[in-house]
This record gives C-alpha cells, sequence and structure tokens, in this order.
C-alpha cells in the first residue's frame, strides 16, 4: 500500500502533475526492467545448485520435495499428487523445499521460483502455476504465470491456510486441497469465503483495497525471469542509461508542480499482514499460547541434549541461553495478548542464538539479528535498515525481513503488529514504551541489551502492572 502524498479534495488541480507523473512512471518501468530481468539473470546464475536440482525434479515429475520433508511428505503420497495433477491437465507444479534465511533465495519463496523458472526457461507467455510453502508456518503460497492468469492461484492457494479443518492437514492433504481449487478457477472466492470472519479486523475505506493489490502484486515479475538466457549486458546498459536520462528531465518538471501539491495530502495508514497477523487474531491468544508453549518445550529439550565443547565455549553466552529460558517461561506465564505471546518468540530466538554462538568456532560465533522488528511474526530480521515513522524528522535503524525491508525501501506501508491501545488498535510500537517492553526494544532491535537482560530485571513485569 503506497504512502505517498494524495492529493486531498479542494486542491489545486493535478493536472500540471501528470508530465512528472507519466515521466516518472517511464523511469520506473525501464529502471525496475533492467534491473528485474538482470537481478534474476544473476540470481540463477548464483546458483548452480538446488534450483538446478529442483527444475531436473520438476522435469520428471511435477512434484519435487526436497529429501528433509520426505517424512512429512512420503513418496507414495507424492506419486498421488503427481497423478492428480497430470490428470487435471494443468500446469501445476509443487515444490516443498526448506525456506532458510541465508539459503539460495533467502528463504523467500518467490525468489526461488523465479531461479527454478530461469533454469527451466519458462518465458513470460508461459502458462505455470506454483504452489510453495509459505514463510508462515501452517500456509502455502501460490505463484501464477503470466500474471493474475485465469486459475486465481495466488489467493486460491493461500486461502487453504485458513479454511476450516485444514490448519493439522498433512502437506499431502492441503496441496490437495489447493489443486481443487486451482482447477475451480475461483481462487478469489475461495479466499473471501475462508477469511470472511477477518474482515471486521481489516482497515475500512480505500486502504483495503490498496492493500489487497499490493499483496496480490507480491506474486508478479517472476514471468521476467523467463527465457532460456538472460537480457545482454549491452541492452541492460541502454536501458538503464536511457532511465537515467529520463530521470534528470523528470526531476526539473516535478520542482515546477511539487509546489501545487496539497498541504493537507493524506497518507494511507499501516496495515495487517494477511497471513502470520490474520491467523493469530483468527487462532486467538489460546492458540498462540500453545505455539509458544510447544516452542518453550522443544527449547528445553535443546538445552538439555547440547553438550557445549570442552575448550572454547563461551560461558557467557551458555548462561544467557539458559537465562532465555527462564526469561520466556516469565512472560509465557503472564502474556495477554499477542504482542506478549511474540515476546515469548523473540526470548528463545535469543537463547538459540546465544546456545548456537557459545560454540568456539569463529562463524558460529557471528552476531545474529533480531526477529523482524515491524512483525516478529514474520521471523528473523534479513537486515538492518534505515526507517523514519510517519510524521518523524529523525530515523530509527531497526532490524527488518525481507519483504518489510522490500516495503520501506518501495515507500509502502509494512505489515505490522498492532495491540489494542484505548479501544483502539495501533501498531505496537506506538504504545508509551514505558507501558510496554516490546515498544521500548523493538523486540531487540532498539536496545543494546538483551531482551533476557530486561526480562529478568522486572521491566515486563512493571510495564504489564501499567497497562
Amino acid at each position: 500500500m503506497s504512502t505517498e502524498l494524495r492529493a486531498a479534495p479542494g486542491a489545486p488541480s493535478a493536472r500540471p502533475a501528470r508530465l512528472p507523473a507519466i515521466v516518472l512512471a517511464c523511469v520506473v518501468t525501464a529502471l525496475a526492467l533492467a534491473l528485474a530481468l538482470g537481478g534474476a539473470g544473476r540470481a540463477a546464475a548464483a546458483d548452480d545448485g538446488p534450483g538446478d536440482r529442483i527444475a531436473e525434479g520438476l522435469r520428471k515429475s511435477p512434484v519435487y520435495v526436497d529429501p528433509s520433508y520426505e517424512q512429512a511428505f512420503p513418496a507414495d503420497k507424492q506419486r498421488k499428487l503427481a497423478e492428480k495433477i497430470k490428470a487435471s491437465g494443468l500446469p501445476v507444479r509443487v515444490v516443498v523445499v526448506p525456506l532458510i534465511a541465508g539459503d539460495a533465495w533467502g528463504g523467500d519463496p518467490k525468489k526461488m521460483v523465479d531461479v527454478v523458472r530461469y533454469r527451466l526457461a519458462e518465458g513470460q507467455s508461459k502458462e505455470a502455476v506454483y504452489m510453495t510453502l509459505s514463510e508462515n508456518d501452517g500456509f502455502l503460497n501460490g505463484y501464477e504465470f503470466p500474471r493474475r492468469g485465469k486459475y486465481q492461484a495466488f489467493w486460491g492457494v493461500a486461502a487453504v491456510g485458513h479454511e476450516e479443518g485444514m490448519k493439522d492437514k498433512s502437506l499431502y492433504a492441503k496441496f490437495s486441497r489447493a489443486l481443487e481449487i486451482v482447477k475451480s478457477r475461483n481462487g478469489d472466492k475461495a479466499y473471501e469465503k475462508a477469511t470472511e470472519d477477518l474482515r471486521s479486523d481489516r482497515p475500512s475505506g480505500n486502504g483495503d483495497g490498496d492493500g489487497a493489490e499490493a499483496e496480490a502484486g507480491a506474486g508478479a515479475g517472476a514471468e521476467d525471469a523467463g527465457g532460456g538466457s538472460g537480457p545482454s549486458p549491452l541492452a541492460l546498459g541502454a536501458l538503464i542509461v536511457a532511465g537515467l536520462a529520463v530521470l534528470v528531465a523528470a526531476g526539473l518538471v516535478h520542482r515546477t508542480v511539487r509546489a501545487r501539491r496539497s498541504s493537507s495530502s493524506v497518507r494511507v495508514p499501516f496495515t495487517s499482514p494477511r497471513s502470520v497477523f490474520a491467523t493469530a487474531r483468527k487462532a486467538g491468544v489460546r492458540d498462540l499460547r500453545k505455539r509458544a508453549q510447544r516452542e518453550l518445550l522443544a527449547y528445553n529439550e535443546e538445552l538439555l541434549a547440547h553438550e557445549p565443547s570442552e575448550e572454547g565455549a563461551d560461558s557467557d553466552l551458555l548462561q544467557l541461553s539458559l537465562d532465555a529460558y527462564a526469561a520466556a517461561g516469565k512472560v509465557l506465564d503472564d502474556a495477554r495478548d499477542i504482542p506478549d505471546l511474540a515476546g515469548v518468540l523473540a526470548l528463545l530466538q535469543e537463547g538459540r542464538d546465544a546456545l548456537r554462538r557459545s560454540e568456539p568456532s569463529a562463524s558460529a560465533r557471528a552476531a545474529a539479528l533480531p526477529l523482524c522488528f515491524f512483525h516478529p511474526l514474520h521471523g528473523r530480521a534479513a537486515d538492518r535498515i534505515r526507517w523514519r515513522p510517519l510524521g518523524r524528522r529523525e530515523s530509527l535503524s531497526v532490524a527488518a525481513c525481507g519483504d518489510c525491508a522490500a516495503a520501506v525501501a518501495a515507500r509502502r506501508a509494512p505489515e505490522v503488529l498492532t495491540q489494542t491501545l484505548q479501544d483502539r488498535r495501533v501498531p505496537y510500537f506506538e504504545v508509551p514504551p514505558e507501558d510496554s517492553l516490546w515498544a521500548a526494544t523493538g523486540y531487540g532491535s532498539l536496545t543494546e541489551d538483551t531482551l533476557t537482560e530486561r526480562v529478568l530485571r522486572g521491566d515486563f513485569t512493571r510495564a504489564s502492572r501499567r497497562r
């Protein structure tokens, strides 16, 4: 969803701004085409292993499952799903691989699909529907080429994670259901039906439609990765030079109309994500608490099974890993809402990182990024970025996942975790810091000391008492 200034009713005519808008659109189109095509080619060229293996597997069967998932998705079920796909006559491909930050595609299934399509030499007009695991546990992603094709796969595949009775189903059952929806070509309706109980939680007005378009657009662009070979360096250079030339002209023209824009323009507010947060709201605090309890038990087993090296182990980090377990248990006992339960997951991540870094190898001791500042349920951040909150001059350095970092770079509102403040939903970081440990720390983005230290010294308890 865009956060660009928009002229208010009664503002001076926007007609003079049409020229720079058109020129800038040309710039964006030219540069995006050059960078997207070049980036896809470079990503594919840089990947000489996983992408090739997946592409080779898809040449033999429409279902590719990484060996690490064979227990969850047995070979006989893989063959059965492949037979269903072939019988349907649909250009469906199912790819089940681990999504891990730092892997060949940065844990992003969209980038993985781009690489695989490049390896399969699929051009822009090649019909294909890819189904993958989502970055969010329990959900599936669908990507359709050409974009917005007849199968309505983007929303249809996403609907599976929201449908009643599908939560604890096997991967075979989920992908089979996704295939049924794609075959029916009514994915939009399927998604609306599966999420109808969430609509009261969506932002009202024009923002809701814009948000849908923005998220739907996340599945676009992969068709540009097709073709047996990437664009030539000469073509890329020509596009970039042309784009830069037009950019200079656009800047000059834009300056002449800038003053005409209304000072009363408004910005679009933050939106809530349709997957992780929507599911958390749908499941309620109780189900998210169960997930946190399972994670806490699993971490306890990791601690019990861990055997530190006799030489070179960092005792401070080992102690932190133990303290993080105690802190997570304390927060879980007193957690009232989703932000608190997200804090449990952040503490467990902090503990696991400390446990890993306690080992003597230099690579293992590299500092890890915390969970995503904007929405910790997005998982671990991919990078630190500069972000300026709306209405403020100063900027902050925050850790962000790939999607949120891309949204900020594109001047769109990232998806944020919200909570109730005085009977209204606000981004969690807008809660007064004295009333929320998570607002004060950004789940680890805004402080040098650890979340564990703050919880054990009583910061969480004091903040909870003020609420």
